[in-house]
């Protein structure tokens, strides 16, 4: 199969359900014409289809392998990471002054979603490198950000972020990794880091580690810990790689998928390291690594989900039994609700990254707010759709997607990973219904509030799809205003069908803003979702205000399948 950028659909979310063109009349975004913007899509997509694609069967089948303790990374990874790094794509969203081309992070979320569908181990690499620029512009020293943002931008150097241990995931206050102050104010950093995303790497000319650690003084838990880069070549006097540092890394890990992405078990050895923001702040700067992070990776599954989408359609049509099998009532099921959660969750990622532009480029809190509640949504729901989708595509091809020579499940096993780094997706809705509801659910209420205008304004062309969507959203509210009269726990125990539900209806949403473009296909695929996908959340919310009391009352020998007579 061959991988067909989806040009045409991000096109069209972003200027008939999301409005984008509006970002070009800021001053920060003056450059996003549609010119502009059509011609970056088209390119990327070129990229994707071209050059990358080809690629995601080699790292699936030739994986990164370490030789004498260097890196060989799969067949044509180099040569496609160059023709991504001399394109100027990592730094299409960066600060012009360090070699960037500032243009808006929807755009270069849409980048992302299409190399994530043509080969996701490989854009692995610009996506940790983007979020370690991301983190050095709001945090680094002016004389850092001048000698790294340049070599990042470029993709000369690449970046990595290393919180995990082996004792310390989730929780991240628990590491052990130690920093120590030096006379010349760099620090020492010993430890070890485990699941380090491109680690290390032969397509780059250094490897610039972001890595979490703590000082002697720093306290307990995570208000401790500071954050350093430590980079493999330690730079010379000209800003190029000079003498080796004191790290290395110790192995690769035998993954599920995704094979081509080199995941490193990292040892920091008295390594030189300089403080990134300030000591004992390391998890702001992280935080902001992170939070970059997730809506990329959110993208990441919608982009897996699209190309696991296209192959199913292909070998739908292609394969007979009693005819074409894309005939089959539960075949369309199958396809029909793939491609309507597929166009939800590129709508809901997209307008994540909208919100985010127009927050930074105009100052709006209101927008600011919204991009925050929006990010653990578009992480968790993107990267559960790409497990859908691509579980679905195993399932079209039945026995056949049992059989590695297809395809079908490298799909599954590579996006399989997305609901689980960077912040497991229960830990997004945690974050969802725990500090994104601190607000006393402002920002849920406001987005309710233009959910609902939405549904009122189709009301008049799409009677019935816009009542159902507007008693969806009337119900949410009140299953908010639920949430926010529990207690934490209580909260977590049903944060998972809460999120869930929110992502349905808000999808729902998306699809009436396409549909009402007039487009009787858009018409179609939003009747798909509104009366096939969205309903589930009413068990969403069932199950998300059941409470803790039935969880906590089971226990753990239970749980094990230890029962009385």
């Amino acid at each position: 199969m061959s991988y067909r950028a989806p040009v045409d659909q991000i096109t069209f979310i972003l200027n008939h359900v999301l409005n984008f063109p509006r970002l070009a009349k800021t001053e920060l975004f003056a450059e996003a014409t549609d010119e502009t913007v059509n011609a970056i899509l088209s390119e990327a997509g070129k990229l994707a289809e071209n050059e990358i694609a080809p690629l995601n069967r080699n790292g699936d089948l030739t994986p990164a392998r370490l030789e004498n303790g260097k890196l060989r990374s799969s067949p044509g990874f180099e040569a496609g990471f160059r023709a991504i790094a001399e394109g100027g794509w990592i730094g299409l969203a960066s600060d012009p002054e360090y070699g960037g081309m500032g243009l808006p992070q929807a755009l270069n979320m849409a980048v992302a979603e299409m190399l994530s569908g043509a080969c996701l181990s490989l854009q692995l690499n610009p996506l940790l490198t983007q979020g370690q620029i991301d983190a050095l512009q709001h945090h680094a020293d002016d004389e850092m950000k001048a000698l790294y943002l340049p070599k990042l931008n470029s993709g000369e150097w690449s970046g990595t972020m290393n919180l995990t241990e082996p004792g310390a995931g989730s929780d991240v206050g628990a590491l052990t990794t130690k920093a120590e102050r030096n006379e010349d104010g760099t620090y020492s950093i010993t430890g070890q880091k485990i699941f380090i995303t491109w680690g290390d790497s032969d397509v780059t000319e250094n490897v610039c580690h972001a890595v979490l650690a703590r000082l002697p003084d720093g306290g307990k838990g995570t208000k401790g810990i500071s954050l350093f880069m430590v980079p493999k070549f330690i730079p010379d006097e000209n800003g190029n790689p000079g003498v080796a540092n004191s790290l290395k890394v110790v192995s690769l890990e035998h993954k599920m998928g995704i094979h081509g992405s080199p995941t490193c078990v990292m040892s920091y050895e008295g390594a030189t390291g300089w403080l990134i923001g300030k000591e004992h702040g390391g998890m702001a700067a992280m935080f902001t690594m992170m939070n970059a992070a997730r809506l990329g990776v959110g993208v990441q599954g919608v982009g897996v989900a699209e190309a696991a989408l296209q192959q199913a359609v292909e070998y739908a049509t292609e394969r007979n039994q009693f005819g074409p099998i894309i005939r089959h009532a539960d075949v369309r099921r199958m396809l029909a609700t793939a491609r309507a959660e597929v166009f939800a969750a590129r709508a809901i990622c997209l307008a994540t990254a909208i919100t985010a532009d127009v927050a930074r480029s105009t100052g709006d809190e209101d927008c600011a707010s919204r991009a925050a509640f929006l990010t653990p949504i578009a992480k968790a729901y993107g990267t559960d759709v790409g497990c859908r989708v691509a579980d679905m595509n195993v399932q079209v091809h039945g026995g056949m997607g049992f059989i590695e020579e297809t395809g079908a499940a490298q799909y599954l096993r590579d996006v399989r990973i997305t609901p689980i780094y960077e912040g497991t997706n229960g830990i997004q809705a945690m974050d969802l219904v725990g500090r994104k509801l601190a607000d006393g659910g402002e920002a849920a209420n406001r987005l309710l509030d233009e959910m609902l205008d939405v549904a009122k304004a189709a009301q008049a062309d799409l009677p019935d799809l816009a009542n159902d969507a507007f008693q969806a959203a009337e119900n949410l509210r009140d299953a908010t205003q639920a949430m926010l009269e529990r207690d934490l726990q209580d909260r977590f125990a049903g944060a998972v069908p809460y999120l869930n539900a929110f992502a349905k209806v808000l999808g729902a949403l998306f699809h009436l803003k396409a549909a009402m473009s007039g487009d009787p296909g858009r018409i179609v695929l939003a009747r798909i979702f509104i009366t096939r996908v969205m309903p589930r959340y009413a068990a969403d919310l069932a199950e998300a205000q059941a409470g803790l009391a039935d969880l906590e009352a089971i226990t753990d020998d239970q749980l094990a399948g230890a029962f009385g007579a």
